[in-house]
């Protein structure tokens, strides 16, 4: 009860996000956050540049769903085939549900500095937050005992890694990482309660 109640807090708080995230005092906080993590071509050091464009690719396009299906391997072979099947449907009700909610807030994106990576949607929320978000918690909440303290620390690793790296890339606002991050919260908590269910 307490993971479902928990994943529709998070729903709620990042769609309550979504309806603020064009006004003013939300883009001026945004900037005030971005601002000094951003990094440019002339003034920032080209390895962190790369580092995090590495860190940033792994979130999106066919990497993302890689990492879905590699993880749902392996939890398939170490907890069975619902949590597996579960982390699969949680990596793709996310995607859509960050699709869709781009669609409908359509924010456009930082102009804070040329961006250092390549971009087609609209900003909020940010899509690389939110599947890396949704895969890596989920597995860490679907995983064997054994291995949720380790699958826990990747996970937290990985969220705040591809959140900065989106911000200091100059392709997303502090907030749309937010958002992202609860949006992807909200699907692995509700994946994890209903493995937990399912399992009494």
């Amino acid at each position: 009860m307490r993971r479902w109640l928990a994943s529709a807090l998070l729903l709620g708080a990042a769609l309550l996000l979504g309806l603020f995230v064009g006004g003013r005092a939300v883009t001026t906080t945004d900037a005030l956050l971005a601002t000094p993590v951003l990094l440019t071509t002339d003034a920032s050091s080209p390895m962190l540049i790369a580092f995090m464009q590495e860190v940033s690719w792994f979130g999106g396009g066919v990497p993302r769903w890689a990492l879905a299906l590699l993880l749902s391997a392996w939890l398939w072979r170490g907890a069975g085939r619902r949590p597996a099947l579960l982390l699969v449907g949680t990596a793709v009700a996310a995607n859509l549900a960050s699709s869709l909610l781009k669609n409908i807030f359509d924010r456009p994106r930082p102009d804070l500095i040329p961006h250092l990576d390549h971009v087609s949607s609209w900003s909020y929320p940010s899509g690389h937050a939110t599947s890396v978000t949704a895969i890596a918690l989920a597995f860490a909440l679907l995983a064997p005992p054994l291995w949720r303290r380790a699958a826990a620390g990747c996970a937290a690793g990985a969220v705040l890694l591809t959140a900065l790296s989106r911000v200091m890339l100059g392709v997303h606002w502090p907030s749309d990482v937010l958002g992202g991050t609860m949006l992807g919260a909200a699907f692995a908590l509700a994946a994890a309660a209903i493995d937990r269910r399912v399992s009494r």
